[in-house]
């Protein structure tokens, strides 16, 4: 069966002037507007598609791709404000909405913010939320150390960042253990350091443990073979230069260093450190 705010494979069912009809299941037909069909679409063919509900409440198929989809976060930006709420852009030709009892405070056009996309059982409607502390945390965390999670990266706070991991939890990266540029809306990789009693979740951008280092030492190798085989960085070398030529840390500098040494890869030299040729 078709499932709105998803994507869906779904069977051309009958083709008209402006555009075919797709057989949605339990949802009947679904028009697909020409613009979006196929030069070549003929009855029977499949098609990948987003269905939502179109300007006029009407369910339509889209081959556009939204920023996220239902029970998704993303990071919007607001187009316009009238008397219903706020619409962001997501990547459709339709604006989400989201009306005012689900902003934390009034968003202003232009400003950009976190949300929930969910689907408005009543209606059938697509939209938002920035009330996103309801959506989490609501089942227990279930991760071990060093387990691999998806993150958006969400507000800034005294401790470091606060993150929504794999879609259900909170989590915090350290200010102190960010070694690279991240920023709000930013979706990447992330590793369970630990949890904590109180279920909450501490975030490493980096691997966890030795695997960590590995990945390291494989980072300083490939930087030394791009640079001949030697590079002028050493214990005595600033971090914020070992940062600029490395996107690593002086601490995880001294521990890849350390690794490549004892497998004698390298050689360390007063002023820096030399590829051992094969």
């Amino acid at each position: 069966m078709a499932e709105i705010g998803k994507y869906n494979t779904l069977k051309v069912k009958k083709l008209v002037p402006f555009g075919v009809y797709l057989d949605g299941g339990d949802l009947g037909e679904i028009l697909m507007p020409i613009r979006y069909v196929p030069l070549d679409a003929k009855e029977g063919d499949e098609v990948d598609v987003f269905i939502y509900l179109d300007s006029e409440d009407r369910l339509v198929a889209t081959t556009e791709k939204p920023v996220a989809t239902v029970d998704e976060f993303a990071f919007l930006k607001v187009i316009t404000v009238n008397q219903m709420g706020a619409f962001l852009d997501w990547g459709l030709t339709k604006d989400l909405l989201v009306p005012f009892r689900e902003q934390k405070m009034r968003m202003e056009v232009g400003r950009w913010y976190v949300v929930r996309i969910y689907l408005d059982t009543e209606t059938n409607r697509l939209v938002g939320s920035a009330k996103i502390d309801k959506f989490l945390d609501n089942v227990m965390p279930d991760y071990e150390r060093g387990q691999e999670v998806d993150l958006l990266i969400c507000n800034q706070s005294e401790l470091g960042y606060n993150v929504i991991v794999n879609s259900l939890h909170w989590g915090v990266i350290y200010k102190n253990e960010i070694f690279k540029p991240i920023r709000t809306g930013l979706r990447t990789k992330g590793y369970i350091k630990k949890l904590r009693d109180d279920d909450k979740l501490d975030i490493s951008l980096d691997r966890i443990g030795h695997e960590k280092l590995d990945d390291l030492a494989q980072q300083l190798l490939n930087a030394l073979g791009e640079a001949n085989g030697y590079l002028p960085l050493c214990d005595k070398t600033d971090p914020e230069t070992i940062y600029r030529e490395l996107a690593m840390s002086k601490k995880n500098f001294k521990k890849a260093v350390g690794t490549l040494y004892r497998m004698q890869h390298i050689t360390i030299e007063e002023n820096g450190i030399r590829l051992v040729r094969s």
